[in-house]
């Protein structure tokens, strides 16, 4: 039952991603959310007359009884962003989704680099993703990719046959296999490693959807590495949204007589790291991360805490930055009391720490 009212809230119209952390801020659960009172609903910022209309007129019950259907025939499951397995570094974008729908292992803390490039790769392209990918895996680095044709496929490949971990990001419903004749890399990426998708099961792979995605794939990412790219491509997309979130972004330099290079040369033109061996990423990466994957006496799980909606509103803004209390109180639909109560609680749970003059920080 507790998918049913996450999955019916997403489905009212103009209720996004935003909209649906602060009415959990204010009101604990989806389900208490939706059998607010209008008046109530209504003190939520963002909240209009339309919105409201669309909440309590159960509309969205039909979609989330049919969801939850395909959910169950689907064998993925619902990983909601106040769980302990939802990917702490996602709270560092903009929108984080409220919940993903998930095959295979997720993992709330993990060092992973996304590889993204071409779906028309080279030969060239192909073969140094796949070695770029092996290497990282070999290092204890988890892959991210966008399982496309070309260097998509190659880097997830090149990660499970070095014995590592890769995760998918789709840009359709996760029981969509696309491109179809990745079938045997899907199966094999949610056996050894994770597939995740924040659309709707049975969402098609729309041109719409893989900005989207790509933002996903930089939120998982320590850093993006572009490995063939022509000049307006979604590779390019990641890289930009990879800066916004304040990720590395690396590129390999291709042959200039080629289209699919002029977007990643032109990166390394602009300060992308110039990458033609694992080294020139790996150096990149805070120490104490390395250590971690390649040490087995570090390989205790990190941040694998669970959030309240409340904490959780906390926790993303001091993941973006270092804030004062005063500005979190604003920030957020919470009083002065509830700020100090849940501050109080995520340093229990070693999520922030306390910084002079009453600012408050992650803890990386």
């Amino acid at each position: 039952m507790g998918n049913y009212y996450w999955i019916g809230l997403k489905a009212v119209p103009g209720i996004g991603n935003v909209a649906f952390r602060r009415l959990l801020e204010r009101f604990e659960t989806p389900e208490a959310a939706l059998k607010a009172a209008p008046e109530l609903l209504a003190a939520v910022r963002g909240m209009t007359p339309s919105v409201i209309e669309g909440v309590k007129n159960g509309e969205w019950r039909r979609f989330a009884d049919e969801e939850c259907q395909r959910l169950e025939a689907s064998a993925a499951r619902l990983v909601t962003y106040i769980s302990t397995d939802y990917p702490k570094s996602l709270f560092e974008i903009p929108d984080p989704p409220p919940f993903l729908y998930v095959k295979g292992e997720l993992r709330s803390s993990e060092l992973s680099i996304a590889i993204v490039g071409s779906r028309r790769a080279t030969s060239y392209g192909v073969m140094t993703t796949g070695k770029l990918a092996g290497a990282l895996a070999g290092h204890g680095v988890c892959v991210v990719s966008g399982m496309a044709r070309g260097v998509d496929t190659a880097a997830h490949k090149g990660a499970l046959q070095a014995g590592g971990r890769s995760i998918g990001v789709l840009g359709c419903g996760i029981d969509q296999i696309y491109p179809p004749e990745n079938r045997a890399l899907f199966e094999e990426m949610a056996g050894k490693g994770c597939l995740v998708s924040e659309f709707p099961l049975g969402s098609l792979p729309l041109a719409e959807n893989f900005p989207r995605r790509n933002r996903i794939i930089s939120g998982l990412s320590k850093g993006v590495l572009v490995v063939e790219a022509a000049e307006k491509s979604g590779s390019l997309i990641t890289a930009q949204y990879a800066l916004e979130h304040g990720r590395d972004v690396f590129a390999v330099p291709g042959n200039i007589s080629f289209a699919t290079s002029r977007g990643s040369n032109r990166l390394i033109k602009q300060g992308a790291k110039l990458v033609d061996c694992v080294e020139d990423i790996l150096e990149e990466l805070p120490k104490g991360d390395l250590s971690f994957v390649d040490n087995p006496l570090f390989q205790t799980p990190r941040r694998t805490f669970a959030l309240t909606p409340k904490e959780a509103a906390i926790y993303e803004l001091l993941a973006r930055s270092p804030l004062h209390i005063d500005d979190i109180i604003t920030q957020t639909e919470l009083t002065a009391g509830e700020v100090s109560s849940m501050l109080l609680h995520l340093e229990l749970k070693g999520a922030v720490t306390p910084l002079p003059g009453t600012h408050y920080a992650v803890l990386a």
